[in-house]
């Protein structure tokens, strides 16, 4: 499948468009007050839905509303209060670590810059983008989940598998100043449309602008 190349851009912003129009109202589905809290529930979304998150946070930062609080605690004592969005012992480290460092490095603060936010346990640049991006408003990089890798190789806006390469040429081939509503759009579209089996492709808002192999309807 090859990639698109940047003369695509009109393509490009046709998909852009399309997807805008579709869900105009596509935005973070994890709850948050504030950085801090946020930085958290991107954490736990590893292999976990948003909506299961969603019902672990509240009480969560109800007893831990801020770093300070969360960093005097041990990994252990987080772990009942998350164990059900998975995979909760390294969560529950990453959390702890991160609360720790904020603490003792950055004034308790989560910081705003994607070189900062890489020193933090558990934080890669798929969260660090969502964090810049959601919070900050910094289009700094894409964020790649599974919905926006499906996406973009199916509309051939990428032919890489991994997520570095697969941001990689999104940022090549996106408009900087929609890399942060991409993400948000596309995750929308594979959750109400773009599956990952069976998509409901005779439902597509642009399924003209489609060449995936794996559509189970085409006009094109």
């Amino acid at each position: 499948m090859p990639a698109a190349k940047p003369r695509d851009s009109r393509r490009v912003h046709a998909i852009l468009d399309g997807l805008a129009r579709a869900y105009p109202d596509a935005a973070c589905a994890l709850h948050h007050r504030n950085a801090w809290e946020l930085l958290v529930a991107t954490i736990l979304s590893a292999q976990c839905t948003d909506a299961r998150v969603n019902l672990v946070t509240p009480a969560l930062f109800q007893k831990y509303p801020t770093p300070a609080a969360m960093a005097r605690v041990s990994a252990e004592s987080i772990e009942p209060d998350i164990r059900s969005t998975g995979f909760y012992h390294n969560k529950a480290k990453s959390i702890a670590g991160a609360a720790r460092r904020l603490v003792d490095t950055y004034h308790g603060q989560v910081p705003d810059t994607m070189d900062a936010l890489l020193t933090l346990p558990g934080v890669a640049r798929k969260t660090a983008n969502v964090v810049l991006g959601v919070w900050f408003h910094q289009a700094v990089g894409v964020v790649v989940d599974t919905h926006v890798q499906r996406i973009s190789r199916r509309l051939q806006l990428t032919a890489a598998t991994t997520p570095e390469k697969i941001e990689l040429d999104l940022q090549r081939l996106l408009p900087r100043e929609r890399w942060i509503d991409y993400a948000h759009l596309a995750i929308a579209h594979g959750r109400a449309c773009c599956v990952a089996r069976k998509p409901k492709c005779a439902a597509c808002p642009i399924e003209p602008l489609c060449r995936s192999k794996d559509k189970t309807f085409s006009t094109v």
